[in-house]
C-alpha cells in the first residue's frame, strides 16, 4: 500500500534561508507519486521508502526494519545542504507491506522504481528489509526493457542467494539470476562466517564477482574491480545492505557483523561509484530502529545517503 510523504517528517535546525546556511529539510520537497513535478533539471533525487520486513521475518531475522524509513529521513532532514544548486530532492513517500504480503508489495515498489526513472528521477529507495532490492530490481529493469544488460553492486556481508520455497530477504539475488541472464553480480564485503560453503558454491555456479570484508578495505584494488565491473553493463543499480558495515558502527541490524566494514570505507565505495553515469538507482537496507543504539544507525544512514548524493553532485574522490 502507497501512503504519502510526511512533511512533518522534515524539520530542524535554520541557521539561516542564504543558500550558504540551508539544510536539508529547507530543501526537500514532498509530493505524492501520482502528482510528481516536471524536472527542471538533470540531478532530481527522488526518495521512496518500502516499510517492510517480511522477508527478514520469513528468514528468520530480527524484525524492525520496516521503521527505518522515515527514522532516517528524520536524521537526514537536519544534515546541511551540500549538494549544487541546481540539485533537486522531493520525497515521494513510502510503499508499505501490509499483511505480509510481500510479494505484492515489491511489485507495486517497482511500479513506482520505473516512475521515477521514466521521469527523469534518480530513485533513492529506502528500506526495510534487504528483500527491498527485488522491488528495486523490478523497476529498474522494467524501466530498462529486456535488452540492456544490467550490473548490480551489493555492498553486503551475504550473498543472498539462498534457496527457499518463498521470497525472503536472502533470495533476491537467486530469484534476479535465475529470471534474468541480462543481470551480473558483484558483492563487495562478503564475509567468510556470514555464508555457508553451499552458498559460496551457488555464487561460483552464477559466476559472481565477489571480494572479501578485508579485501575491500584496499580500496584502489576494489575501485579497478568495480570499473572493470561497470564498464562490462550497459546500468547499473547499488544496494547497500547496513549488516555489512562494523557492528560498532552500525549495531541496529538483524545480523550484526563483527568483522564488518568501517563506515569510511562504505564512504569512499558510495562516493565513488555514485559518479558512474551508468548509475540508475539506489538503495539502502536493514538499518532496524528496534535494536539501535541512541539512533547510531540510523544516523549512518543518514550520513551516507548525504554522502551519496552529495557526490552525485560535485565531490571527487
Amino acid at each position: 500500500m502507497y501512503r504519502n510523504a510526511k512533511e512533518n517528517l522534515w524539520v530542524g535546525r535554520k541557521d539561516g534561508v542564504d543558500k550558504a546556511s540551508l539544510r536539508l529539510h529547507q530543501r526537500v520537497q514532498c509530493y505524492p507519486i501520482d502528482h510528481l513535478p516536471l524536472s527542471d533539471t538533470e540531478k532530481e533525487i527522488a526518495i521512496i521508502g518500502f516499510q517492510c520486513d517480511e522477508g527478514v521475518k520469513r528468514n528468520k531475522g530480527r524484525i524492525g526494519a520496516g521503521k527505518a524509513p522515515d527514522e532516517i529521513r528524520k536524521y537526514l532532514a537536519n544534515l546541511p545542504y551540500h549538494l549544487e544548486e541546481d540539485s533537486n530532492i522531493i520525497d515521494v513517500g513510502n510503499v508499505v507491506c501490509e499483511d505480509g504480503n510481500l510479494e505484492e508489495s515489491q511489485r507495486e515498489l517497482g511500479l513506482y522504481v520505473r516512475e521515477l526513472l521514466y521521469q527523469s528521477k534518480f530513485p533513492i529507495i529506502l528500506g526495510g528489509g534487504h528483500e527491498t532490492l527485488f522491488g528495486h530490481y523490478l523497476g529498474a529493469r522494467a524501466f530498462l526493457g529486456d535488452e540492456p544488460s544490467l550490473g548490480i553492486i551489493n555492498i553486503d556481508a551475504h550473498f543472498d542467494l539462498r534457496v527457499e520455497p518463498f521470497a525472503t530477504s536472502g533470495t533476491m539475488f537467486k530469484q534476479i539470476l535465475d529470471k534474468d541472464h541480462q543481470v551480473g553480480y558483484l558483492a563487495l564485503g562478503i564475509q567468510r562466517f556470514g555464508n555457508t560453503k553451499k552458498l559460496f558454491e551457488t555464487a561460483e555456479a552464477y559466476h559472481c564477482t565477489y571480494l572479501y570484508e578485508e579485501e575491500v578495505e584496499k580500496i584502489e584494488q576494489t575501485i579497478q574491480v568495480i570499473d572493470r565491473f561497470s564498464q562490462t553493463y550497459d546500468y547499473m543499480i547499488l544496494t547497500l545492505c547496513f549488516d555489512a558495515i562494523h557492528l560498532n558502527a552500525a549495531p541496529g541490524v538483524s545480523a550484526p557483523s563483527p568483522f564488518g566494514l568501517e563506515p569510511k570505507t562504505v564512504r569512499k565505495l558510495l562516493r565513488y561509484i555514485a559518479k558512474k553515469e551508468n548509475l540508475l538507482s539506489f538503495d539502502l537496507s536493514e538499518v532496524n530502529p528496534q535494536l539501535d543504539e541512541n539512533g547510531k544507525t540510523a544516523r549512518l544512514a543518514a550520513y551516507l545517503l548525504a554522502e551519496l548524493m552529495m557526490s552525485m553532485s560535485d565531490y571527487k574522490l
